[in-house]
């Protein structure tokens, strides 16, 4: 019973130690990563008026950013097993940093399908690759906590998104001859520059090369983690074998609902705000913020609930349905400012807890010698979601207004959740 408890004690210690390491950097290039990806959400208060921009120029600038997303995601995370995960970052986050500033230039639709379809292919491969890397240092078993714990970023860009989006659209704009928006995207779009050069100083590829772990602890870390490996070798990749697997398809048709809702959300929050009659950027920033503490704190408790025991798919269904009360109030509040907000804070809650539940479920479900490919399609197919859901979104505004927006990100989420569910009951081979 002691030898146990101190293994169990060990284990503890150990993965803690790895935690420290790789979480905070990890987690710092994935908010930077989110908030380039969504400000456009923010610069459009300033941006449509000022290049006289339609909202469904909006809506097809939003949404083609997931095309080339989409186009590199599955090639991104194949490289990182041949290449490994620090030269990954490097390429990725370099060149991610330059277009999102570079979007400071635009002035033309034309250019701005340019760029924000260039900002996905360079994006591409970053979030899947991060999962596959947490896969060699995590098992099954602290996975969701770890994954749950990545994604806090998300939330936490958002929280910072609203404040930070605000203050420069309102205090930057015109100082040095530019724009708010414009002064947004530079500040925004240069720090994924700098944290590709740490990345890439200070991530091991794999934990046999990590020095500042002890031989002991990367002995203690491959016996832990064999524990939850096939016993035989794994059959060699076959790309045609999963182009076919329906299973795989499946799960990314989940991924492609659940994300088309979350964006379709996240992109129309601000102008969302706005129609609840608040006009001030600063204050939208600050009321954005607002659902997103709470969601985070949602999230941790989920991710936590289900690691305890063990389970996901009915944890996913059940953030579904905090979601779908959430936006409900929302709707039936209309347009009353606090009613609304309470709506958005419960809807935070479910849709920030239905990424992590699904990811790792995904790296459970998967065999490991499908992982790489496999979370690269789902994911590649999945932000098309996005790219469909944001352009859609452009033509309700038009049509039926903030509402109907919310109840086509009910219907996204209401689907995602049943199709999980009844996909669930196979898995890929």
């Amino acid at each position: 019973m002691d030898n146990v408890e101190n293994n169990s004690q060990a284990l503890s210690a150990l993965y803690r130690k790895i935690s420290w390491r790789l979480l905070p950097l990890l987690m710092l290039a994935y908010l930077v990563s989110y908030l380039d990806r969504v400000n456009i959400g923010y610069a459009k208060l300033q941006m449509l008026t000022a290049l006289q921009f339609s909202d469904a120029v909006y809506g097809m600038g939003a949404g083609i950013f997931f095309v080339g997303y989409f186009l590199c995601e599955v090639p991104s995370n194949l490289l990182l097993e041949k290449i490994g995960a620090r030269k990954t970052m490097l390429r990725i986050m370099v060149l991610w940093g330059a277009v999102a500033a570079g979007m400071m230039l635009v002035k033309t639709p034309a250019q701005f399908y340019i760029m924000r379809f260039l900002l996905g292919v360079f994006e591409a491969g970053f979030f899947p690759g991060v999962v596959l890397y947490l896969t060699y240092w995590f098992p099954a078993a602290r996975r969701g906590k770890v994954l749950a714990l990545f994604m806090t970023s998300t939330i936490a860009a958002s929280l910072v998104a609203g404040p930070l989006c605000g203050a420069i659209l309102q205090y930057l704009d015109g100082w040095r001859g530019l724009a708010g928006w414009q002064w947004m995207f530079v500040l925004q779009g240069v720090p994924a520059l700098l944290l590709g050069v740490v990345l890439f100083l200070r991530l091991d590829d794999q934990p046999e090369q990590a020095r500042w772990l002890s031989e002991a602890e990367r002995e203690l870390l491959r016996a832990d983690l064999a524990q939850g490996a096939p016993a035989a070798p794994p059959p060699k990749v076959s790309l045609l074998a999963m182009l076919r697997s329906r299973v795989i398809y499946g799960y990314a048709m989940v991924n492609f609902l659940m994300i088309g809702a979350t964006y379709a959300l996240v992109f129309w929050v601000p102008s969302l705000i706005r129609s609840w009659g608040v006009q001030d950027a600063l204050l939208i920033g600050l009321y954005a913020a607002l659902p997103n503490l709470v969601g985070m704190i949602g999230m941790l408790l989920m991710a936590r609930h289900s690691d305890k025991h063990g389970e996901r798919r009915w944890h996913y269904a059940a953030s579904v349905g905090i979601a779908l009360a959430g936006i409900a109030l929302t709707i039936a509040a209309q347009g009353v400012l606090l009613p609304s907000l309470i709506g958005m804070c419960i809807a935070t809650v479910g849709v920030a807890s239905t990424t992590p539940l699904f990811i790792t479920f995904t790296t459970e479900a998967l065999p490991r010698h499908l992982q790489a490919a496999g979370i690269g399609m789902i994911t590649s197919i999945g932000i098309l979601g996005g790219g469909a859901s944001s352009a859609i979104t452009g033509v309700l505004t038009h049509h039926g207004g903030p509402n109907a927006i919310l109840a086509f990100v009910m219907l996204l989420f209401a689907l995602s959740a049943a199709l999980l569910l009844l996909v669930s009951r196979r898995r890929a081979d």
